[in-house]
C-alpha cells in the first residue's frame, strides 16, 4: 500500500493523472496525519477538516472527467497564518488580532493556488507577526523540531515546516524576512526557497517593506519548483511585483550543475563559528557539487555583519506593525516583541535611510560577486536545532535570533534568491542544511543546484 502522506506533490498529480489514488484519499490521509501530528509538534493554529474534503471531492470530479482545473488540482497545502485566506482568520500569531471577519480575500500566492485547485488542509504557526527565527507565540505556544520534540522547529515558519516534514502536506507557504523559510526548513530536514523578491507577489504590504518574501516549503525542489510556477505570477495589489516569470522553473530544472561557478564560502571569511559536524555535512556537499561537474572554488563574498543595519529595519518594521495597537492590546504582545518594539520606535529617519544605505552598498557587492560566481554555497545556519520555547540556545551569550542566523538575513537585504536543501544529520539526529544563493532572478539556478543533489541522492536526512 503507498503511504500517500509521504508522495511530493509531483507524484500525486501523476498518481491521480492515471488514476492510481485520488484527491478524496489523498486529502484524508493527510488530514489524518496532521491531527495525529498536532498533540505533539503543534505544527497548525486550525485544521480545515471539511472544508478540505469538499474542495478534495470537487477536484476528484474534474480529474474523472479528465479536467483538471489547474497544476495542482487536489493536492493538499498548508498556509502560513500571516497569509490572508479567504474564509478563514489570518491572526498572525497574536493575541491583539480579532478573530472576526469578514475575512473575505486570498493574498496573491493564496488565490493562485486556489485557481490551481490546491486543497487547503489548515494554516500553520507563526511566532507573533512572524518576528523571530523561532515560532512560539502567546496565541498558539510553543511549535516543535518533528525530529526531537524537545527541540525547536525554527521560524518563523515552523508549522509549515513541521507539517511537511511529518506528512500533513507536501506543499506549504512560508514567508521569509530574515530567513524564516530557511530556517525552519533546514532545523526541520526539507527544502526551502526564499526567490527573488517581488517573484510571488504579497498583499497586504509586509510592515517588515522589502525584506519580506513568500516562498514555497517543500519536500524536494522539484516540488518547490512547481509551487513556483504557480505562485510566482503577477497581481496588480502588490506594486513592488515583478512582472511574469522568463519561463517555466520546473522545465528549467534537468539543466544541472555543469559547467557553473560556485563560490563555497564556509563560514564567510571566519566571521561565524559554524559547528563542525554543519560544517562536515555541508563540505560533503559542495564536493558532491564539484563531482557533478561544477567549478567549485573557495571564496567569501566581501562584506562584514551586516546585523545592525537589519535590526534597524525590522525593530523598525515591528514597531510600525503594532503600531496601531492600543495600551491594553499591547500588553498582550510577546515580551521579545515588545521590546524590539521599543527599540524601532526609537530609530529617526536618518537612522533608518543610513540602514538602507548599507543595504544598498551590500546589494552593489553581491551584484559584482555574482558577476565572477553563478552561485554562493554556506551552510544555512551554524547550528542546528536547539531547545524549545528560547528564542537563542541557552548559554550562547546571544541576546536576539539573529545571533545564531548570519548566513540568512543578509540576502533579505540583498532580496537574492536563496534556498535550503537538507544534507544529513548530525550526531544527535538533527538535521543540516546548505545554503544556496544565487544573483537576483536566477531563481532557476538555485533551483537546478538543489535538484541536481536530489537527483544524486545528496541531499535528505538521511544523507551521511
Amino acid at each position: 500500500m503507498t503511504d500517500l502522506t509521504e508522495l511530493t506533490a509531483v507524484q500525486l498529480v501523476d498518481g491521480y493523472r492515471k488514476g492510481v489514488f485520488s484527491p478524496v484519499e489523498a486529502t484524508r490521509a493527510v488530514l489524518e496525519r496532521a491531527e495525529r501530528i498536532q498533540p505533539e509538534v503543534n505544527a497548525f493554529v486550525r485544521l480545515t477538516g471539511e472544508e478540505a474534503l469538499d474542495q478534495a471531492r470537487r477536484a476528484e470530479g474534474r480529474w474523472h472527467r479528465g479536467e483538471p482545473c489547474g497544476r495542482l488540482d487536489g493536492v493538499p497545502v498548508t498556509v502560513k497564518d500571516i497569509l490572508l485566506t479567504r474564509g478563514q482568520p489570518t491572526l498572525r500569531g497574536s493575541r491583539a488580532v480579532s478573530p472576526d471577519g469578514p475575512w473575505e480575500e486570498d493574498a496573491p500566492s493564496v488565490a493562485r493556488l486556489r485557481e490551481h485547485g490546491a486543497v487547503f488542509v489548515g494554516k500553520t504557526t507563526t511566532p507573533e507577526y512572524g518576528w523571530k527565527g523561532v515560532t512560539d507565540s502567546p496565541l498558539s505556544g510553543v511549535t516543535r523540531n518533528p525530529h526531537d520534540p524537545s527541540r525547536t522547529a525554527g521560524g518563523s515558519s515552523g508549522g509549515a515546516a513541521a507539517a511537511v516534514a511529518l506528512g500533513a502536506g507536501p506543499l506549504a507557504l512560508g514567508t521569509d524576512g530574515g530567513g524564516s523559510v530557511r530556517i525552519p526548513a533546514s532545523f526541520c530536514g526539507i527544502f526551502g526557497l526564499k526567490p527573488t523578491y517581488g517573484r510571488v507577489p504579497l498583499y497586504p504590504a509586509s510592515a517588515f517593506g522589502t525584506l519580506a518574501h513568500v516562498g514555497p516549503m517543500t519536500r524536494d525542489a522539484a516540488d518547490a519548483a512547481l509551487l513556483l510556477d504557480v505562485i510566482g505570477a503577477p497581481d496588480a495589489r502588490d506594486w513592488s511585483a515583478l512582472g511574469p516569470a522568463p519561463g517555466s522553473y520546473t522545465e528549467a530544472l534537468p539543466g544541472g550543475v555543469r559547467g557553473l561557478r560556485v563560490a563555497y564560502s564556509p563560514s564567510l571569511g571566519g566571521q561565524v563559528a559554524v559547528r563542525p559536524a554543519v560544517a562536515g555535512a555541508v563540505r560533503r556537499a559542495v564536493e558532491r557539487l564539484a563531482g557533478l561537474g561544477a567549478y567549485v572554488t573557495e571564496a567569501d563574498p566581501d562584506f562584514t555583519d551586516p546585523v545592525d543595519a537589519f535590526h534597524t529595519l525590522w525593530f523598525s518594521g515591528a514597531a510600525r506593525v503594532v503600531q496601531h495597537l492600543r495600551a491594553g492590546q499591547r500588553e498582550l504582545l510577546d515580551p521579545g516583541l515588545r521590546e524590539i518594539v521599543g527599540a524601532g520606535a526609537r530609530y529617526s529617519a536618518l537612522d533608518y535611510l543610513a540602514a538602507v544605505d548599507v543595504r544598498m552598498e551590500l546589494g552593489r557587492r553581491m551584484g559584482v560577486f555574482h558577476e565572477s560566481y553563478d552561485l554562493l554555497v554556506t551552510p544555512t545556519l551554524p547550528i542546528t536545532a536547539f531547545e524549545a520555547g528560547v528564542e537563542v540556545p541557552k548559554g550562547s551569550g546571544q541576546r536576539r535570533w539573529t545571533g545564531w542566523t548570519p548566513f540568512t538575513y543578509p540576502f533579505n537585504l540583498t532580496q537574492q534568491p536563496a534556498a535550503t536543501v537538507p544534507v544529513g544529520v548530525d550526531g544527535d539526529g538533527l538535521p543540516v542544511g546548505v545554503q544556496i544563493v544565487a544573483a537576483r532572478h536566477r531563481d532557476d539556478l538555485v533551483l537546478r543546484a538543489a535538484h541536481a543533489l536530489y537527483e544524486a541522492g545528496a541531499a535528505g536526512t538521511s544523507v551521511q
